[in-house]
């Protein structure tokens, strides 16, 4: 029944005992038992150990339930970058609500196309204190109904006869979702990881009454689109017709008309094999066929035709292959639960071929209502704070769909950045649709000038944490330059020869009022232009084009330095203007994370300013801060040094701005008043940031110099990591032991014959080590670091010399035993 090892990863180092002839039902049903019998004690099956080696989560990561979920956002989520669905209900009936990625209403918004849609018009109204005009313009037609994100609809499964409901689980190892009732009865739901599929088995019923509801498009519209609200109202505000419906023995689907010739089809598809029912659901559109229909149910006909052992092991393989990706292991249970459920978020909502990432990912709102705020592409913090944990979390296939994505909407932004701005180059819409397009709100972020300099900032973090020469020149370089000579072209020279911004702001710092403009550019501005050009003059340099790095290098002197107050050193809003008061969204603090211009590295100057940003935040108080903004103030304090205050944040972010199934949820969900914020629409860029900032902790590359546990807690013993990766495109293992680094492993985490010039700063603290792997290695310790020139086909272990002879001699010991044996 065993083989020899298939997997792509090369953890399997010694003979592998994964079953390779897996029956019918092994997925499911190893895992329903393996989360129930943990649960009760029971032996676990024969299948479960297998799936279950050193660097999968375990039970305790699980989401496990003893009372039905009732309410769809805090249903078990799955998904595969596609198709995502939530699993929530008791049985009467069990739901199952699904939503694929490209789902959109994509009409344009008619006031833009207004003679007065222009940044010289806005530039006017500003100067004129004219704010009702403002929002007619600009703001109001977020209300709309459309463009917005849309869901697919549900399938419910009414069984009769059945026990009371006894648990309900996700499996994070296996991506599978569990519902158990008393007396033995069981539901199984999964996503597939590679095929466009949904999987649900059924055991220990009479089979199920298959309810395929479409979403509430049409009838009666109680609560009209309008603006001013998180949801803008009703799905039937959208107008649709209704679904083309079709049922049959075995099936049931329907075909749904959408804004001017889209459509899509949903179909599901059961039958009954022995104790087992079984069904299989997908999601088609037109985009990929004439006939969506057809294209949906043959998938899930294919589905339950495929041999189980095949389809089954092809999930199980990704995921475990995606879990072999990086790994922590941290001694507060509540951060490391969190990391595991977040990075499981991760790898069920990205993919490098798919849609990008929206507020809500692959779970749109199942409530009959738009969801909130439309389920858009947010580029003022959202979208770009879920993507951080990519990088250093070496979760590399899942950041390329975002700057795919962003490559692949260029050419619409570029459209955007000349008709409103009326200058060439490249920016961005900072609330956009689906193909890239602005779609409005607040003006003063949603037309902000910089926000193509916050996405560049991913395609830098791409290049820089991959080194692929490739995406070097053929993507980062053009989209940096592109961005450098729009902001060039908006920025506009004062008497004292420096630039600034004709209009600024620093999202979403005084909401939507006219005080949101500042009298001179602000921090946040000014830090994402003076890194821009940086960034764009580096690029240029590696490229070879050493004319256009002089220019960018010419255009940075001519940007003003970032305005700090004179006594402490703290970072203002704007030349003058301090943060006055507890705010959500750190944007003013955008030079020290994430771009890095202010580092404690660089010395006492720079260490006082990220002292006195983190002594702000206390001043000031979360009065108004978001879950985001907890998960954010880690990654601050990672940077300062400060462990405890960072083990801190992620805690308070875990236990009370999530829903019970970890989604992050905004407001304060707890009885604790850290928040005056107390609503729940949930998004999930504090879910990403949260597992970003325990990585920050864990290990910093930004300056150069690769750190180990540079920010973790003094109580943080035992803390270990497995191949995260570094700016350099290094991949890093390492080990604590009673507060003692003990061993280090470093690898070429990059294709290529380049040698990588390696500066670690010494984890050993000047005690002797033994070096594994490559000996040969020369490796040099000076100034605190140990330097030293890595091979691309090269790796390195570096052990602690006590740590290797205590190995030795328990090596010895072992020996001896086993030889009496």
């Amino acid at each position: 029944a065993f083989g020899q090892c298939r997997h792509s990863t090369h953890l399997c180092q010694e003979p592998c005992n994964v079953p390779m002839n897996l029956d019918r039902r092994t997925f499911l049903q190893s895992s329903v038992a393996l989360a129930a019998g943990i649960a009760h004690g029971a032996p676990l099956s024969r299948f479960t150990t297998p799936l279950r080696p050193q660097f999968l989560p375990n039970p305790s990561h699980n989401l496990r339930f003893e009372t039905p979920v009732t309410v769809w956002d805090e249903a078990l989520p799955l998904g595969n970058g596609l198709l995502g669905a939530l699993v929530w209900g008791d049985g009467s009936p069990l739901k199952i609500s699904l939503d694929r990625t490209d789902l959109w209403d994509l009409r344009p918004v008619p006031q833009y196309r207004s003679e007065d849609y222009s940044y010289e018009r806005m530039r006017e109204w500003v100067r004129d204190g004219r704010l009702d005009d403002l929002h007619r313009l600009y703001d109001d037609p977020y209300g709309n109904a459309g463009p917005t994100k849309i869901p697919a609809g549900r399938i419910e499964l009414s069984i009769e006869g059945l026990e009371p409901f006894h648990q309900t689980w996700l499996d994070l190892a296996n991506a599978a979702a569990a519902v158990e009732w008393q007396g033995g009865a069981r539901a199984m739901v999964m996503v597939h990881a590679t095929r466009q599929v949904g999987i649900v088995e059924i055991v220990g019923t009479e089979n199920p009454i298959v309810n395929l509801i479409p979403p509430a498009f049409g009838g009666e519209v109680d609560d009209p689109a309008g603006p001013g609200k998180i949801s803008p109202g009703d799905l039937a505000s959208l107008g649709y017709e209704p679904p083309e419906v079709t049922s049959g023995d075995d099936f049931s689907a329907y075909t749904q008309k959408g804004w001017k010739g889209f459509f899509f089809a949903v179909a599901v598809v059961w039958q009954r094999i022995g104790d087992s029912w079984l069904a299989a659901w997908s999601i088609a559109t037109h985009k990929e066929t004439p006939k969506p229909l057809d294209l949906a149910m043959q998938r899930c006909r294919n589905a339950l035709r495929t041999d189980f052992n095949r389809i089954s092991w092809a999930h199980i393989e990704w995921w475990r292959n995606y879990w072999s990706e990086s790994w922590i292991d941290v001694p507060n249970p509540i951060v490391e639960r969190q990391w595991m459920l977040d990075n499981y978020k991760f790898g069920a909502a990205t993919r490098k071929d798919t849609p990008p990432i929206t507020l809500q990912g692959p779970w749109t709102a199942d409530n009959g209502k738009i969801p909130p705020w439309k389920g858009d592409y947010h580029h003022d913090l959202n979208t770009e704070l879920s993507y951080w944990p990519a990088y250093s979390g070496n979760h590399i296939d899942g950041a390329k769909g975002f700057v795919n994505w962003l490559w692949k909407t260029r050419r619409a932004s570029k459209t955007w950045t000349k008709r409103f701005f009326g200058l060439e180059g490249l920016n961005v819409p900072m609330t956009a649709d689906l193909r890239g397009r602005q779609i409005g709100g607040w003006h003063q972020y949603t037309h902000s000038a910089t926000t193509g300099a916050w996405l560049a900032h991913h395609f830098y973090l791409h290049w820089r944490y991959t080194m692929d020469q490739k995406f070097l020149t053929e993507r980062a370089w053009p989209y940096l330059r592109e961005v450098a000579v729009f902001l060039e072209a908006v920025t506009e020279k004062q008497e004292n020869g420096l630039r600034t911004l004709p209009l600024s702001s620093s999202p979403e710092i005084n909401d939507n009022r006219l005080e949101a403009w500042f009298p001179s550019i602000t921090n946040y501005d000014l830090a994402l232009i003076r890194w821009l050009f940086g960034a764009a003059a580096e690029l240029a340099a590696e490229v070879g084009e050493e004319a256009e790095a002089e220019k960018w290098r010419g255009v940075l002197v001519e940007m003003p330095k970032l305005a700090k107050d004179s006594e402490d050193g703290r970072l203002l809003v704007a030349e003058g203007i301090p943060l006055h008061a507890s705010h959500r969204h750190f944007s003013h603090l955008m030079a020290i994370h994430p771009l890095g211009l202010i580092q404690r590295e660089n010395g006492e100057e720079d260490q006082q300013t990220i002292r006195a940003a983190l002594e702000e935040m206390k001043t000031l108080g979360t009065d108004w801060w978001t879950g985001y903004s907890f998960a954010w103030q880690a990654s601050i304090a990672a940077r300062a040094g400060d462990g405890a205050a960072a083990e801190r944040a992620l805690e308070i972010f875990s236990t009370a701005f999530c829903l019970r199934n970890s989604f992050h949820c905004n407001g304060d969900q707890s009885e604790y008043g850290l928040s005056k914020f107390r609503y729940r629409p949930f998004t999930l860029e504090g879910n990403f940031a949260a597992a970003a900032a325990l990585q920050e902790m864990l290990l910093q590359s930004y300056s150069g110099v690769v750190r180990l546990f540079p920010a973790i807690p003094e109580s943080w013993r035992d803390v270990s990591f497995r191949t995260l990766r570094t700016d350099g495109a290094l991949l890093v293992s390492a080990t604590r032991k009673e507060g003692v680094v003990t061993r280090v492993e470093i690898f070429p985490g990059f294709e290529g014959e380049q040698v990588r010039k390696v500066r670690l700063a010494d984890p050993f603290g000047g005690a002797e080590f033994v070096v594994e792997i490559f000996p040969t290695l020369e490796i040099e310790r000076v100034d605190g670091e140990l330097r030293f020139d890595l091979p691309a086909a090269e790796g390195v272990g570096l052990v602690l010399k006590s740590e290797k002879e205590k190995q030795e001699k328990e090596k010895e010991k072992n020996k001896g035993d086993w030889d009496g044996f």
